[in-house]
């Protein structure tokens, strides 16, 4: 039988609960039992005047850019109408039915002003591994570390050159910040490079054809995770070059031990961590075995040798070429009353004897056109030696396999919470 004819007169009266109307699986209900935004008023109560009229609670805040980021809302105006219509998230907000939805330039005053200057949003994040540490999510013996490219929201066709810099006497407030943090750290960026290319819209996103296609403006977001369950323990964002994500990851260990002491045994990354420096501080100067590929150099596709031909005995400390004869270390005049240091760039070297590279049958193959045959050694070489061994063993398989959950959560950012951009 038909039912009854929809009615738009409206009753007098209703007796209306949100939690009825929130189903008991919904994932806000997941989350809410696990957050606790009390402390928020805390941190932010000396970023308040005690004078004026009230200001938009900073936990409604908090709760409303939180239903942003789990359901892809990107756009500030959008999320405020989301909230404004869904039951579950005005539930999750604490609304209720008839409370006020604050104005989309509320926050991008809030962002770019106390949540910024109080450093807020890294305090709750450090709340949330601190959660899952109790709650049993976090081992602690394993990490793996990597960075992913997030487009800018700039032009890739407009802005000057690097060598043009800056048009003069512009100013904003994204080129304000570019300037204010312009050193040899800035975002973890230790490079002379001049960038091809600047963006007057925001001049600290780096011009980059990382992706082999057209270029374009981009920043590096960088996790450490523990690899047990995949929990992002550290984040930290910097300019779009390699250099910058191995500071990130220095930082991200210095902070992970000092915030929550967690100290790994092992960390797992991709070539981009290989290089000697950051592999020699990792063995050397914070005793973690690094489970990462060596970043080499010495490989030649031809028939003739490489560096790799030539073993090197750590007792005798020289070289071993392929026919059997010794590489020792070269101390040049103005170097041998110091000790034998490295170079300026941290190398010894290492050289036959011209004797036995005239006579040698493989001299076309080792050292043509020369009259010895050298070899560079890094400082950090024996770090390097140690990677190489621990890429033979079952636990570095192990630790190849679990960093590829660092990419299932770049592809959750991007993809489910479309924020690649």
């Amino acid at each position: 039988m038909m039912g009854d004819r929809l009615n738009g007169q409206e009753a007098l009266f209703y007796n209306f609960s949100l939690d009825r109307f929130v189903p008991d699986d919904h994932i806000l209900r997941s989350v809410d039992r696990f957050i606790d935004l009390e402390s928020v008023r805390v941190r932010l109560k000396s970023f308040y005047s005690e004078t004026g009229r009230p200001s938009v609670c900073p936990e409604l805040m908090i709760r409303m850019l939180l239903v942003g980021y789990l359901f892809g809302i990107r756009s500030e105006r959008r999320l405020c109408e989301e909230v404004h219509v869904n039951l579950a998230y005005r539930w999750f907000c604490r609304l209720g039915l008839d409370g006020a939805v604050p104005d989309h330039s509320t926050f991008s005053k809030a962002r770019h002003g106390r949540f910024r200057e109080s450093d807020l949003f890294r305090q709750l994040f450090d709340d949330v591994v601190e959660t899952c540490m109790a709650e049993g999510l976090v081992g602690g013996e394993a990490f793996a570390v990597d960075g992913s490219l997030i487009k800018a929201d700039a032009d890739r066709r407009k802005g000057p050159t690097g060598e043009e810099g800056l048009p003069k006497g512009k100013t904003s407030r994204a080129i304000r910040e570019y300037l204010s943090t312009l050193d040899d750290t800035a975002f973890g960026a230790a490079t002379k490079v001049t960038p091809r290319h600047l963006s007057e819209a925001d001049p600290a996103a780096r011009y980059t054809s990382a992706h082999r296609g057209p270029g374009f403006y981009a920043y590096t977001c960088n996790y450490m995770i523990d690899n047990e369950n995949a929990i992002i323990v550290d984040v930290e964002a910097t300019t779009a070059i390699r250099q910058a994500e191995c500071t990130a990851a220095k930082w991200m260990l210095d902070r992970t031990e000092e915030r929550h002491g967690l100290y790994p045994a092992r960390l797992a990354a991709d070539t981009g961590y290989g290089s000697a420096e950051m592999l020699g501080w990792l063995v050397e100067e914070r005793g973690i075995e690094p489970h990462i590929p060596v970043f080499e150099k010495g490989y030649r596709k031809d028939d003739s040798f490489g560096r790799n031909n030539f073993p090197y005995d750590h007792h005798k400390d020289r070289y071993i070429c392929p026919a059997g004869k010794e590489l020792v270390q070269y101390r040049h005049a103005s170097r041998a009353a110091k000790g034998g240091k490295p170079d300026a760039n941290g190398f010894f070297r290492y050289r036959a004897s011209k004797h036995d590279c005239d006579i040698c049958p493989l001299k076309l193959r080792c050292c043509p056109g020369q009259p010895a045959r050298k070899v560079l050694r890094h400082v950090h070489e024996g770090a390097r030696d140690m990677a190489r061994n621990i890429a033979k063993t079952d636990a570095y398989i192990t630790s190849r396999r679990e960093r590829k959950k660092v990419e299932m959560l770049f592809a959750h950012l991007k993809r489910i919470l479309k924020l690649g951009q």
